[in-house]
């Protein structure tokens, strides 16, 4: 559907444009504001986009995002990206959330997912965090 949203066969509210990205509303926000940036060259997802794409679409996001906040006076901004159906991925062409943060809950519906501040086993991340040092060495 994004690369439809792209194309202008699908329709969708355009934000920004350039060369590589293209972002738009998301129909389905979790504030007041939320979009999407993708790439207009297909990726399926965050494992297989090419460098250059994802960097163009951190760049572009970053711009919107300081946008929401001056614009529509968000209070923050979360940039989310999903990766695989078990991550929560629904659409699989590669997207870059940009969600406005809000104080005021009637402009922002979104909670965390997890308890932030809940230690986890120290030995475990320790394990974990080796084995991937060592896979990227």
């Amino acid at each position: 559907m994004f690369c439809g949203i792209v194309s202008g066969v699908v329709p969708g509210v355009r934000v920004a444009e350039d060369a590589d990205t293209y972002a738009f509303m998301d129909i389905n926000p979790g504030s007041d504001g939320h979009l999407l940036v993708v790439p207009k060259r297909h990726s399926k997802d965050l494992l297989e986009i090419p460098a250059e794409d994802l960097s163009a679409v951190a760049v572009a996001a970053q711009r919107i995002a300081k946008a929401v906040v001056s614009e529509l006076g968000a209070d923050g901004v979360n940039l989310l990206n999903c990766c695989g159906a078990h991550a929560w991925q629904t659409e699989f062409h590669f997207h870059l959330h940009v969600i406005p943060r809000y104080v005021d809950k009637s402009k922002d519906r979104l909670g965390l997912p997890w308890a932030p501040g809940i230690r986890g086993d120290a030995l475990s991340i320790s394990a974990l965090g080796n084995r991937l040092s060592n896979a990227l060495a």
